[in-house]
């Protein structure tokens, strides 16, 4: 599977994820040329947050795990682009965060670890 559909897949398995846990998937994908998000979603769970998610899947057996690939550059991004995005949607909550969510698959593309991290960066 090349790492475009791997991307895909696991960012829709996070945002089933995510919706267990009670968020509420606001947009998936949202690109721009200068940066990405991978999901947008309101968590609603105490004081209402606007959360951009970033998620890394990997197979079972790379030699980077997902957390590794998680760089300051990485974050400095989604704040970027997380910043633009409320800026497009002043109606979202002014509250901001940034989560991660981490997926290992094993050779079937089943999921065999979810590593969610709430707030990996201060704002």
């Amino acid at each position: 599977m090349k790492n475009l559909s791997l991307g895909r897949l696991g960012e829709k398995m996070a945002a089933h994820y995510l919706t267990s846990l009670g968020f509420q998937i606001v947009e998936m994908n949202f690109h721009k040329h200068w940066g990405e998000l991978d999901i947008v979603a309101l968590d609603n769970s105490a004081l209402p947050t606007l959360v951009f998610v970033e998620v890394k899947t990997r197979m079972q057996g790379d030699r980077i795990s997902p957390e590794e690939s998680m760089t300051p550059r990485k974050i400095s991004s989604v704040k970027r682009s997380g910043l633009y995005y409320k800026n497009l949607h002043p109606e979202l909550p002014e509250c901001l965060r940034i989560d991660f969510v981490g997926i290992v698959l094993d050779e079937n593309y089943q999921i065999l670890r979810v590593n969610y991290v709430k707030s990996i960066s201060g704002w």
